[in-house]
């Protein structure tokens, strides 16, 4: 006799399951290999299982975003409470997270929905939602034309990062960090 219907379910444990199986897959076979099939098949779980958690693949990628832009939030307002200078402070936590490969947490995933951003117009207008969200919200400390400018390096260099090509050395890495940084404050 089957004890499948007496086992504990962890619906939160089995949708977090399938988003790092089809972060894991797409990084290792690319994004066309993220199929229902395929990430229920990886993740161990039914095909009604995922279906329950994300009817469609682009659900799937809107729960990854979900996911990774939840903790984003997460790490800019931890950086931000740390800053007790109010002027450019979401930008220096920007720069934070952003900046340095090893503030961004998942790194991995945010590779998988960098791809996704350029292919998915749907994703491209939540990440501007969300990228509005936060500069609506600190449009009295962070809208300094300097500020925006740091804004948009670190998003060249994240990128830049994503992809694998940075070209500079450590040296000026840490200079162009305090550089940016100082923008932050003008």
């Amino acid at each position: 006799m089957s004890k499948a219907h007496h086992r504990k379910k962890h619906p939160e444990a089995v949708r977090q399951q399938l988003l790092d199986v089809a972060a894991k897959l797409s990084l290792e076979k690319g994004p066309a290999s993220v199929t229902l099939d395929a990430v229920s098949q990886a993740a161990g779980v039914s095909k009604g299982g995922l279906l329950h958690h994300f009817p469609n693949k682009l659900s799937l990628l809107d729960g990854l975003f979900a996911d990774l832009t939840e903790k984003l939030d997460r790490a800019l307002a931890e950086r931000m409470r740390e800053d007790p200078e109010p002027k450019g402070r979401f930008t220096r936590a920007y720069i934070s997270v952003f900046f340095q490969p090893e503030g961004l947490a998942d790194g991995e995933k945010w590779k998988v929905l960098t791809i996704a951003l350029i292919s998915e117009p749907h994703l491209r207008e939540r990440w501007r939602q969300w990228v509005e969200r936060h500069l609506s919200e600190n449009v009295g400390t962070d809208s300094a034309f300097d500020a925006m400018i740091a804004r948009y390096a670190v998003d060249g260099l994240w990128l830049a990062d994503l992809l694998g090509t940075p070209t500079m050395d450590a040296q000026t890495r840490a200079v162009m960090l305090e550089r940016l940084t100082a923008l932050s404050r003008l």
